[in-house]
């Protein structure tokens, strides 16, 4: 049987329906051998279960072996479904329901589907894993229809990766209702890494590239640098002019330069992913 589905027997009632139900919720089924409807409602419920991977546990009481529970809990007729939260029923229903309607009654009672990712991240930013904390935001960016207060957590993850382009990108879609005391932080941290950015040096070679821009040389050197002061794009889009002259430019340097940004990036970076296209395409 799957972990997040058990059958509730007299030893385990308590351990499940009220000390796990303190952790999560835990969704009850009362059901018994002669009910038809019961087993129509069983597999959908099942379903979900596994869908929802241990956001909630199933758990099936037979109500013709375990009649002193479903009385205790006021059980009248079968099907009847319970959520049970810190020891008591908060929601359910009774008779079979279709799985939207199944679904509606159980997405009040369950975090967001991308709060497992914003934990998961949260946990890589403490450990100042950043690289690895950006796909999982990127996702739950997306999944939340890009909630203002996740993008502005993005934005932040962009900003430890000098990533301002990004950052900044984030942040100018935040309307003015969302921008609270983190926003004000992320902005204040872009500006700040924006005069960070601009070494004598780094402006030097920036000149001299938009003076003549024919100037593979110099356009190498200002990629290394960017990429020395993790402006990821910034390198890798000079370095994709350098190669589309010559793909083997000072004996291969400009392309293993290119992979070495690529590969610092980690897997499921999307700025990565845009690269290795280009390069693709040029190679092939």
């Amino acid at each position: 049987m799957s972990p997040h589905i058990i059958d509730v027997t007299q030893e385990n009632a308590q351990q499940v329906l009220i000390e796990e139900s303190n952790s999560r919720p835990v969704v009850v089924d009362f059901w018994a051998d002669w009910c038809e409807p019961c087993k129509t409602l069983m597999p959908i419920l099942e379903k979900l279960a596994n869908e929802y991977a241990g956001q909630f546990l199933l758990a099936k009481v037979n109500a013709d072996e375990l009649q002193p529970i479903a009385q205790q809990l006021g059980v009248r007729s079968l099907p009847t479904v319970m959520i049970m939260k810190n020891g008591q029923p908060v929601d359910g229903f009774a008779g079979a329901q279709p799985e939207t309607q199944i679904r509606e009654i159980l997405q009040k009672h369950l975090p967001d589907p991308w709060e497992g990712l914003i934990q998961q991240a949260n946990e890589l930013m403490a450990a100042e894993d950043f690289n690895a904390a950006l796909p999982l935001l990127l996702q739950a960016y997306q999944d939340s229809s890009e909630k203002a207060d996740i993008g502005v957590g993005l934005a932040q993850v962009y900003l430890h990766l000098n990533r301002l382009d990004e950052a900044e990108a984030l942040l100018d879609k935040v309307t003015m209702v969302d921008q609270d005391a983190a926003y004000e932080q992320a902005m204040a941290q872009l500006k700040l890494k924006r005069e960070a950015s601009s070494s004598p040096e780094l402006k030097a070679l920036e000149e001299k590239v938009q003076a003549n821009p024919e100037d593979a040389h110099a356009a190498y050197q200002l990629a290394i640098q960017y990429s020395q002061n993790n402006q990821a794009r910034e390198a890798l889009e000079l370095l994709m002019g350098v190669l589309r002259k010559d793909l083997n430019f000072d004996d291969g340097a400009a392309k293993k330069a290119f992979m070495d940004i690529i590969a610092s990036l980690g897997k499921g970076d999307p700025l990565a992913a845009e690269y290795q296209r280009k390069i693709y395409t040029l190679l092939y």
